[in-house]
């Protein structure tokens, strides 16, 4: 019996670099795709630049979809504990050109490219926008999500 492609989601809060890139490595991921809207971060190692260069020393591709990022709005709700609306918030996102061009190529990544995992900030993977992606490239192509957590701080 084959077995199911693994699509795995990964959050950095609350987890240095190193403990990330080690959890990527350890799962055999071979493309981490970027799903925040802005790929910046206050956290050292987590700028769209140095975490690319950390996962290519690793021998792990990056790519930054920005049009799967949640909008500010959607932002400012999660910020605000308010994840019913975020969840209102990125549904309607999700049907812009850009979401549904970004999702296609998603699915057509996860199959292709190997063990892909989709990057965001949230630890919690049931507090952020990702679960939905996940769950969109589970239901539309057959594959299993698997979220990874790195040692915290």
């Amino acid at each position: 019996m084959a077995r199911k492609t693994k699509l795995f989601t990964i959050g950095y809060e609350q987890t240095p670099p190193k403990a990330v890139l080690d959890e990527l490595e350890q799962a055999g991921v071979k493309l981490l795709v970027d799903v925040r809207a802005v790929a910046a971060s206050r956290r050292p190692g987590f700028s769209k630049n140095q975490l690319a260069a950390g996962l290519d020393e690793r021998g792990i591709s990056y790519l930054h979809l920005r049009g799967l990022g949640t909008p500010k709005d959607g932002r400012e709700a999660a910020r605000s504990g308010k994840f019913d609306l975020l969840h209102k918030i990125y549904s309607k996102h999700l049907k812009t050109p850009q979401a549904r061009e970004e999702l296609d190529e998603l699915s057509a990544l996860v199959k292709k490219s190997g063990p892909v995992c989709i990057l965001c900030y949230e630890r919690d993977h049931t507090h952020c926008h990702r679960r939905w992606i996940a769950e969109i490239i589970e239901e539309r192509d057959g594959v299993r999500i698997e979220n990874l957590a790195g040692r915290q701080v």
